[in-house]
């Protein structure tokens, strides 16, 4: 008795092409991650906005200065990790580009939720959202007005 022919319901040649096709895209895809592309949803409109320059103290902790006025509106103090994380690597990239770090940083809060602190200088971004509520918090309280306490230095 002789075996049925075989049939090929989808042909081998196809297989290999759809196979490779594949793997293409994700070669594709992961040179275009590694080459620095990270796409990002368009920006919701501001809500509100404040430009703020943070100051060493001589004791150590940050006078969190509103631009506009000049007022100092808080102080941190302690180790605060986000907050000086944050700062360091936007200070970084001004220190790399030869820009001192006299220039106010915008925090912006937008309708969707999010909040952005943005170095105009640079053009460097960070969506502190991104970090988590609590985290976020750390810039969130400074966006309404404060009353002020003394000049920054």
């Amino acid at each position: 008795m002789q075996a049925a022919p075989r049939v090929e319901l989808i042909p081998r040649r196809a297989l290999l092409a759809a196979g490779g096709a594949l793997g293409l895209c994700i070669l594709a895809v992961g040179a275009t991650r590694l080459a620095g592309y990270a796409p990002r949803l368009p920006d919701a409109p501001a809500v509100a906005e404040r430009a703020l320059r943070f100051v060493d103290r001589p004791d150590g902790g940050i006078a969190i200065v509103d631009a506009a006025s000049g007022a100092v509106i808080d102080t941190a103090h302690g180790e605060q990790g986000f907050l000086r994380g944050t700062l360091r690597g936007l200070l970084r990239e001004r220190k790399r580009r030869g820009q001192g770090s006299e220039a106010a940083l915008m925090l912006i809060a937008r309708a969707d939720g999010r909040l952005t602190l943005v170095d105009p200088s640079t053009g460097e971004r960070i969506d502190l959202e991104s970090f988590g509520p609590t985290n976020a918090a750390v810039f969130a309280r400074w966006l309404g007005p404060s009353p002020p306490r003394k000049a920054a230095s």
